[in-house]
């Protein structure tokens, strides 16, 4: 007879409310953990139930501050150290993944560096979505399952019905993800050319295409200080667009993003709850991604395949 397999759910401190909705959307609840905070700044991590033989899901994203990859790291070696049969780590939000190269001389790569700690931790398997870099799965030699945020953007956008759309990218390097929207959606696709005078600061950009007319939409994983963005959709309207959205996985929202973003030309900026963002804000519409991570996560305990998830034509 075959066993049962155990399964359980838990939450770092960084992604509680997304993580009390993947475990709703499981169909269960949230294991308990206790975080103990002391005077000099450190914590100590505890899961409060038994996790021996079982899988466990621990989910935290890793935005600053560093105490949510350092949370993430001690709740992954207490649950070894329990004797949990398979440690999954979900992280919605996977930072420092900007840093997956080094851009110049005596630089670290940080993205290797956290997939280091990740695997000297103790995890088993790592999950998460729209990784800045897709290449940062070959830092580890365990599965990792990137999923993408297509499944969630592609059938809010069909439900605008935009009468001429177009997708954009914001940058050279976001030009990939964008073609694969435009391909689906049988679009135009623009792009804008960037350059930095220094780091989260635009100094000039380049609008490549033609937008006259077009409501056009921006396609992103992240979205920090928001320059990138609102600079696009100025020069966007400014060549005649008839409007400018924003499709952005990870609102970071650092700074004054938030405030630009509502001063700005753009009519909304679309983003998931990988990261907690404010849910009341005019132009900024938060999309759930707990209903994607909770199906990848039951297929992953009933060893199905997950490749439906990366076919445009099965996620809408």
């Amino acid at each position: 007879m075959a066993t049962k397999k155990l399964v359980k759910l838990f939450s770092g401190r960084g992604t509680y409310a997304l993580s009390e909705k993947i475990a709703a959307s499981f169909g269960t609840s949230l294991g308990k953990i206790s975080v103990i905070d002391f005077s000099d700044g450190e914590y100590e991590t505890s899961f409060e139930e038994t996790v021996r033989g079982n899988d466990v899901f621990i989910i935290q994203s890793t935005p600053p501050p560093i105490d949510n990859l350092f949370e993430l790291l001690m709740l992954i070696d207490a649950a070894k150290r329990a004797s949990a049969k398979n440690i999954i780590a979900v992280i919605p939000y996977f930072g420092y993944a900007r840093q997956d190269r080094k851009s110049k001389s005596r630089v670290a790569i940080a993205a290797k560096l956290v997939a280091n700690l990740l695997t000297a931790a103790g995890v088993d398997r790592i999950m998460t979505i729209d990784l800045h870099s897709s290449q940062i799965q070959g830092f580890f030699d365990i599965p990792v399952d990137h999923l993408y945020a297509s499944a969630i953007f592609i059938p809010y956008l069909m439900k605008l019905k935009l009468p001429n759309i177009t997708i954009a990218s914001p940058d050279a390097g976001g030009a990939k993800r964008a073609l694969a929207y435009s391909k689906f959606l049988q679009t135009e696709l623009v792009l804008c050319v960037k350059q930095r005078a220094k780091e989260n600061k635009v100094d000039k950009m380049t609008l490549i295409g033609e937008v006259k007319g077009r409501d056009v939409v921006l396609v992103d994983d992240i979205i920090d200080t928001a320059g990138t963005i609102v600079k696009a959709a100025e020069i966007m309207m400014a060549a005649g667009a008839s409007s400018v959205r924003a499709m952005c996985t990870h609102a970071l929202l650092s700074g004054n993003a938030i405030e630009i973003i509502e001063k700005s030309a753009l009519t909304e900026v679309i983003v998931t709850d990988t990261i907690p963002t404010k849910t009341d804000l005019p132009k900024i519409n938060v999309l759930t991604a707990a209903d994607l991570f909770a199906d990848v996560i039951q297929q992953v305990i009933n060893c199905e395949s997950i490749s439906t998830h990366f076919n445009f034509n099965t996620i809408i």
